[in-house]
């Protein structure tokens, strides 16, 4: 039952399993220009590897915001990012055909009794220490193609890949390492101590990689997404989806995007009423097109201030990153240039220099030609442009970059700021590039 009391500040420690849309139980309701405070599981590799979950992630229950309406959009804004795991374990995944039907991250089943969705139990390490619970197999649907293992240092700026020992290691005290919140169900994927590729180091920061609001139609976490969806079309199991329209009720959450982290706004459609944000899937890096699949998922603290857009009716996420995320093409332009912009226009006749401000917008499909597709029509629909239009911006004024594949991206270009007027945005954009 949806909780009706309107708090300033929501802290949210519950979280669901595996699933996200209007089925789901509410967590509360958040006041609009109010702030919500997580502590989120890892998603990605614990989940896949616990058979109870019907989904990929673990993600928090949904939040419905004050005012917000179908047809209005949420805007996000990451005030903080705190990682609280010491250490977590990834890689190229492989899968285990006999323990799950249609897909591997939904339809799980024990490959020995055939319980679905069985109830498990962890004995020992090592990637068969996850058991079903009633008769003792391997229950897990995942494992290693070629893993590692990584810690952080204290202030999380960098990781390093550790050999068998400190794998080991980690894998005997793995839910305490991986600051697992009381309330998350899954198993920890340091369990599997993969050891793989000692000693590279790397930079940290951490970002959200499964954050918006709820679909329409109930579907598992880790495919409300344009890619990750594929696999629901013709799906023999309980959110399996007829087709690609069906599809399009999605609202992008997983996007594994890695701009959007502390300091960038997320603005997400409404599609039930109260929005119905949820966030999880914290990752302490990762590089553009997550091209394993799946990178560093660690438990963190977050901290985020929502804002109702009335109106904006938009199908999927908009993204305001922080300048500094910004290709260099498509950052803010300076005084000097601005200046240097008048001179051009007197010199040749041009009536004004248009006053511009940076947008992404994030597209999702079956591949990367797909998704940025999909972005053209977005960003055409947003702005009332034409595709050619779209695509000759972005290409003077921006571009288009890869948040995971096969298909999600970020397509960027600087926007018209009579245009974004229109549509309500152009407050937001000059508060976020001080404008």
């Amino acid at each position: 039952m949806a909780q009706k009391e309107v708090q300033q500040e929501l802290t949210v420690d519950q979280y669901t399993l595996g699933l996200v849309g209007p089925d789901q139980e509410w967590a509360g309701t958040v006041a609009d220009g109010g702030t919500i405070r997580t502590h989120t599981p890892p998603a990605c590799w614990g989940p896949m590897i616990t058979p109870e979950f019907r989904g990929g992630h673990e993600v928090t229950r949904p939040i419905r915001v004050e005012n917000a309406e179908v047809g209005d959009a949420i805007a996000l804004k990451i005030r903080d990012i705190e990682v609280t795991s010491v250490a977590t374990s990834t890689g190229s995944m492989s899968e285990r055909e006999d323990a799950f039907g249609d897909d591997p991250f939904v339809d799980h089943r024990c490959p020995e009794c055939g319980a679905e969705w069985p109830d498990s139990v962890v004995e020992g390490t090592g990637e068969d220490a996850i058991r079903c619970a009633e008769c003792g197999a391997n229950a897990s649907s995942f494992g290693f193609e070629y893993g590692y293992t990584a810690v952080f240092d204290d202030d999380r700026t960098v990781g390093l890949t550790v050999g068998e020992e400190g794998a080991n290691d980690l894998a005997e005290r793995a839910a305490d390492a991986m600051a697992l919140p009381p309330n998350s169900r899954q198993h920890p994927i340091l369990l599997y101590e993969p050891s793989e590729m000692p000693g590279t180091l790397a930079h940290l920061r951490p970002f959200i990689g499964n954050v918006g609001t709820t679909p329409p139609v109930e579907m598992p976490d880790s495919h409300n997404a344009g890619d990750f969806g594929q696999f629901l079309i013709g799906a023999d199991h309980d959110w399996g989806l007829d087709d690609e329209a069906d599809l399009e009720k999605r609202t992008d959450g997983h996007m594994d995007v890695n701009a959007v982290r502390e300091g960038a706004v997320l603005v997400c459609p409404v599609k039930v009423d109260g929005g119905g944000v949820y966030v999880g899937d914290m990752h302490a890096n990762q590089g553009d097109g997550e091209l394993s699949l799946h990178t560093t998922d660690v438990s963190g603290h977050a901290e985020l201030q929502v804002e109702v857009i009335e109106g904006l009716d938009i199908d999927g996420p908009l993204l305001f990153p922080n300048e500094a995320d910004l290709p260099h093409i498509a950052k803010p332009h300076t005084d000097e240039e601005r200046e240097r912009g008048r001179q051009l226009a007197d010199e040749y006749g041009v009536d004004a220099v248009d006053e511009l401000g940076p947008l992404q917008v994030v597209g999702t499909g079956a591949t990367v030609n797909d998704a940025t597709e999909n972005a053209f029509d977005r960003a055409g629909s947003l702005l009332d442009m034409t595709e050619g239009e779209v695509r000759a911006r972005c290409t003077f004024t921006g571009g288009v970059e890869i948040g995971r594949l096969p298909g999600v991206v970020q397509l960027t270009m600087l926007a018209p700021m009579d245009r974004l007027e229109e549509r309500g945005l152009a407050d937001l954009v000059r508060t976020q590039y001080d404008l």
